[in-house]
């Protein structure tokens, strides 16, 4: 098994741009640890980050970089020591073995039922399907969706008891693509999947090719910016800010009589959700709730 040691460069916030450009020349594997740019996306995503993270020193930051056994870390200390003279920093080494880094989260993940029929196993884990069982074979990767938030079960059993097999589905923010080959299991036509980041992207095509849905396309898209046609189902479990931005747009991608399940909505910011899609000219057709998360399913 490989051994890693993680070098670690504390900086003040200003500096972390120079200490991301000496480690670069070393590896151009970076994990930047910089509180600051949770200012850029708390309006979007605040109900999601950990109250410690919006609450840490924006005035300080870190980099990190992860040195193999078979290359010296004390070469990479004195390359980094040498090139920060007279910058404030602390540099800290931190072993760990490769299991550590790369896999040892995979335990927390296990098969997990997200419906009545849907069932998610991690590419990593053998289970023995019962009949009647839609199992989804999935690999998160970087991307959000495995099955395991509310948020992700909320949407797939709207989508499960309300999406007609047939139907034309597209859904918005797909992360994992978890929903996109949920819906593609259960009958639909064919599924467009978009998502704002590349990374997602990546992640969600390759678990789509692993489920073998041919019938599913996946897109670089901001929203709806790249998105053409009219579907009869859309999901969109993302998060209130950005369902609310979305929301005057959406009955024009609907086809008359389309639904839309939208999930990713914290139980405070129920009511402003709901008035953003009414107010686009959508109308109720149910609402599911899970501890503290909200789901609504909309029609045209």
């Amino acid at each position: 098994m490989s051994q890693w040691t993680q070098l670690r460069v504390g900086c003040g916030s200003k500096d972390l741009d120079t200490v991301c450009a000496i480690l670069s020349v070393i590896d151009s594997g970076l994990m930047i640890e910089d509180a600051a740019v949770v200012d850029e996306v708390e309006s979007c995503y605040g109900e999601l980050i950990d109250e410690k993270i919006l609450n840490a020193d924006r005035s300080v930051a870190a980099a990190s970089i992860y040195v193999p056994a078979e290359k010296s870390v004390e070469d990479a200390v004195a390359f980094v020591e040498a090139r920060l003279a007279g910058v404030p920093h602390d540099i800290k080494l931190i072993g760990m073995d490769e299991e550590d880094w790369a896999n040892s989260w995979k335990q927390y993940y296990k098969p997990v039922r997200i419906g009545r029929r849907l069932i998610v196993v991690p590419t990593w884990e053998k289970y023995d399907a019962i009949p009647g069982d839609v199992v989804i074979s999935m690999d998160p990767g970087m991307a959000f969706g495995t099955g395991t938030h509310e948020t992700t079960r909320l949407c797939a059993s709207l989508l499960e008891d309300m999406m007609t097999p047939g139907d034309a589905v597209l859904d918005i923010g797909t992360g994992s693509g978890i929903l996109a080959v949920c819906a593609s299991k259960l009958g639909a036509a064919c599924v467009t999947a978009t998502d704002i980041d590349p990374v997602a992207v990546r992640v969600a095509r390759e678990n789509i090719a692993e489920n073998g849905c041919g019938n599913v396309t996946c897109t670089v898209s901001d929203l709806l910016k790249a998105v053409e046609g009219k579907y009869d189902f859309i999901c969109a479990n993302i998060v209130a800010d950005i369902v609310v931005r979305l929301a005057p747009d959406v009955p024009r991608v609907m086809k008359d009589g389309g639904l839309i399940a939208v999930s990713g909505i914290i139980d405070t910011q129920r009511d402003r959700v709901a008035d953003a899609l009414t107010a686009a000219g959508l109308t109720f057709r149910a609402v599911r709730t899970e501890n503290d998360w909200v789901a609504m399913l909309l029609g045209k």
